[in-house]
């Protein structure tokens, strides 16, 4: 959530921010709401003094043996006007919550503006020593590997649950399990994160806190009798774990890691790269989440597309790094880094990560503040999120990547001591 006084001061930068998200502008109405707010404020306050003052008189007059019946019928009628400039705030502060609710984090300067993912900007690659992008046979794709090999299911899954829900079996199973534990224990021994593992469904307040209600709510799955959300990513409940708090400054960074399964609804989505894991609604994911000063929250940043590098290069996965343009930001995020992995069989490179600085957008939203030791005020914490990674896009990649001519699987060297086993046949 932007704070009102930004957009109240810079109403125009506002403006401009809005418009390279290619969202919808309603800065001059909130503004004026602002306004009424205000002189409601002021007026209110006005009669409040009038009303402290006068009911002194009272008490004066009443000590005296004065007659007291005008004033005090002045002083109701006093208290029936605070009484409906109260209802005149409540209902237009709840306009401008519901107005400024909707209104997207501002990208930050170093953001290319653009509309669209085709003009994200490509700021690093990384392909594995003796890597080639054409292969020496014709790679077999991620589904026609699991069928063969019998490791994943997408029809009975589909029978089960609908579209989008794979089933995992066998090796298949052992080998996903092996690389959610392997990035887990990979980020709390090398990257200093500690380990979390949330609720799978969280209440509306949460995700009001981290920016996916109201706006994103028909892509959520609900639960409307327990009025729960199953979560998209563990970004929701991890970051909500420090909502309504004040956390020490000399605790920042804090930084958390875990697993969670996400569900996606994705609505309007069908028909798009539909096959196999290139789009389903539940997946899993190791999420990285990060409270931090502001002053250091970009490097920070830096740091978090790093920790996601290193899970990759472990596993020898080409990838190259995005820098999303202001149009394909998320709603919430100040600036963002897609991580996308090689994908033989398609021929194109798949997202695996997001990582994102969100500023204080978040920690306004869910009201996680840190107080500064030596002003001893408290101030919004910036938050942060990556996905470290998403397991489905780079089984895509993992599969087809380690594929033999004779369409077995070997296991990457670093997984090898999780699942057991070194080669899928």
């Amino acid at each position: 959530m932007l704070d009102i006084k930004l957009i109240r001061e810079n109403p125009e930068k506002v403006k401009q921010g809005i418009a390279n998200k290619n969202e919808k502008n309603r800065i001059d109405e909130l503004l004026q709401l602002d306004k009424q707010r205000r002189d409601i404020i002021a007026h209110a306050d006005e009669l409040k003094a009038k009303r402290n003052s006068v009911s002194q008189q009272v008490g004066q007059m009443k000590k005296s043996g004065q007659d007291a019946t005008e004033i005090i019928a002045e002083m109701k009628r006093v208290g029936d006007e605070i009484t409906e400039y109260d209802g005149k705030l409540r209902s237009i502060e709840e306009e401008i919550d519901t107005i400024i609710r909707f209104i997207p984090n501002l990208p930050h300067s170093s953001v290319p503006v653009g509309k669209s993912a085709e003009e994200n900007v490509e700021v690093k690659q990384w392909l594995p020593e003796g890597f080639k992008f054409e292969n020496d046979f014709k790679p077999m794709d991620h589904v026609e590997l699991g069928k063969k090999l019998n490791i994943l299911d997408f029809e009975r899954g589909a029978k089960i649950s609908g579209s989008g829900f794979p089933v995992y079996k066998g090796k298949g199973a052992t080998l996903e399990r092996s690389l959610i534990n392997f990035m887990l224990d990979y980020h709390l021994q090398n990257h200093n994160y500690s380990e979390i593992f949330p609720p799978f469904l969280v209440n509306k307040e949460s995700l009001r806190g981290t920016g996916q209600l109201p706006k994103m709510e028909e892509d959520m799955y609900t639960i409307e009798k327990d009025g729960l959300y199953a979560i998209p990513t563990a970004e929701v409940p991890i970051t909500n774990i420090h909502r309504d708090e004040i956390l020490n400054e000399k605790d920042l960074p804090i930084k958390y890691v875990g697993y969670s399964a996400c569900f996606r609804r994705e609505a309007g989505s069908y028909g798009k790269d539909s096959k196999g894991f290139l789009r389903v609604h539940q997946f899993n994911k190791v999420e990285m989440v990060k409270f931090v000063k502001p002053e250091t929250s970009y490097d920070e940043l830096e740091l978090l597309v790093k920790d996601a590098e290193d899970i990759l290069q472990a596993l020898n996965i080409p990838y190259r790094i995005l820098m999303l343009c202001s149009g394909d930001l998320s709603f919430s995020a100040a600036k963002c880094y897609d991580i996308e992995t090689w994908s033989p069989a398609e021929n194109k490179w798949l997202e695996a990560s997001s990582c994102s600085n969100f500023e204080d957008f978040q920690g306004r939203r869910a009201n996680i503040r840190f107080r500064n030791e030596q002003t001893k005020k408290p101030e919004f914490v910036h938050t942060l999120n990556g996905s470290g990674l998403a397991t489905s896009r780079l089984m895509v990649s993992l599969l087809e990547t380690y594929q033999t001519p004779e369409g077995k699987i070997v296991v990457p060297k670093a997984l090898q001591k999780y699942t057991g086993f070194n080669i899928i046949d």
